[in-house]
C-alpha cells in the first residue's frame, strides 16, 4: 500500500491541500511535482495545463464532485472542480469531456474562488 501523498496547491494569498489517490494519473502527477502554471477559469473550476500527459482512464468521469481533481487528457490540463462549469446541469458539476479523477481537496473549497484569470499557480509536495 502507498503513503499517504499530500499536495499543497497556492496561489497569491490561496492555499489548499489535496490527497491524491492510488491511481496512473495520481502517479504522474506526484513524480512530476513542482509545477507553476497560469490559471484559467471555467465557471467553478480552475484549470491549467501541466508536463504530464496520460490516456483517458477506464474510471474516468464526466460528472464529478465539489473538490475533486481531475486531469483532462484531452488539454493535457489538472482541474480543480469546486462548483458548477458553465455545461454543468442542476445539481452537478460537469467537466468540458471526461476527467481522469485523482484526488479531493481538503477542507472547504470556498477560497479556490479567489484565484483568477492569468493567476500563478504552484503545485507542490505537501510536507508530511
Amino acid at each position: 500500500m502507498k503513503m499517504e501523498r499530500k499536495i499543497k496547491i497556492s496561489s497569491k494569498e490561496v492555499k489548499v491541500f489535496a490527497l491524491l489517490y492510488d491511481s496512473v494519473t495520481a502517479d504522474k502527477i506526484w513524480d512530476s511535482l513542482p509545477f507553476t502554471a497560469v490559471a484559467n477559469i471555467w465557471g467553478d473550476e480552475i484549470y491549467f495545463k501541466i508536463p504530464v500527459n496520460t490516456v483517458i482512464e477506464k474510471e474516468a468521469l464526466e460528472v464529478v464532485a465539489k473538490g475533486d481533481l481531475g486531469y483532462w487528457p484531452s488539454g493535457a490540463a489538472f482541474c480543480i472542480f469546486f462548483g458548477p462549469t458553465p455545461i454543468s446541469r442542476e445539481g452537478e458539476i460537469r467537466p468540458a469531456s471526461a476527467v481522469n479523477v485523482f484526488g479531493k481537496i481538503e477542507g472547504g473549497t470556498s477560497v479556490l474562488k479567489k484565484v483568477l484569470p492569468g493567476n500563478e499557480v504552484l503545485v507542490e509536495k505537501a510536507d508530511a
